[in-house]
């Protein structure tokens, strides 16, 4: 079973994770922060990955951060070499107005380029800055290449959102297991 479990404890926080590959989407989430509870349930559900996540901390951002910190390493763990995956992963999501596309590969070398078009300072509760960072934070951790565009939307709420869903369906198709594929998906044997 691929799953993987992560504790992470600092001056500034908390951090337990606990994810399931194989799951079924289910979510027990308490990160003190609404939208993020949001955001990760909407993860979970859309990528039918069993994400139990909670997070204590003196600021949001440090919360935030963390959290997709800790969330990136048990999805990397839980990976383990990489063995049978289909590796890629894209998607397109509407969410009302919005419209984005993410473009997945599980290679382990972190890089990403996002661009949400969020205009206002905060979502909710939530620093516009932080749902960025979280995005930054998580795919160095799982160490992955992903691509995240909000194509157009005109309410930072869906923008964000259609960028979680799609993000989700990606990972679903990334890390679900190949029955054609033996081995490392890699030309050169090693990822």
């Amino acid at each position: 079973m691929r799953t993987e479990e992560v504790y992470r404890k600092t001056k500034e926080t908390e951090v337990k994770v606990k994810v399931n590959l194989d799951g079924e989407g289910k979510v027990a989430i308490a990160t003190g922060v609404p939208f993020l509870d949001h955001m990760l349930t909407s993860l979970a559900t859309h990528s039918l990955i069993d994400i139990s996540a909670s997070v204590r901390g003196d600021l949001v951002h440090h919360c935030v951060e963390d959290l997709a910190l800790g969330l990136g390493e048990a999805l990397n763990k839980a990976l383990g070499t990489r063995e049978g995956i289909t590796r890629f992963g894209n998607a397109v999501a509407p969410m009302d107005c919005s419209l984005a596309f993410v473009a997945v590969d599980l290679i382990k070398r972190p890089y990403f380029k996002i661009d949400l078009k969020l205009k206002g300072k905060k979502i909710e509760e939530m620093a516009t800055e932080d749902i960025v960072h979280f995005f930054e934070s998580l795919i160095q951790t799982l160490q992955a290449n992903i691509h995240i565009l909000v194509m157009y939307g005109s309410n930072d709420h869906h923008k964000a959102e259609a960028a979680v869903k799609a993000l989700a369906l990606s990972l679903r198709q990334a890390t679900a297991l190949d029955p054609r594929r033996k081995g490392i998906p890699s030309s050169k044997g090693v990822i």
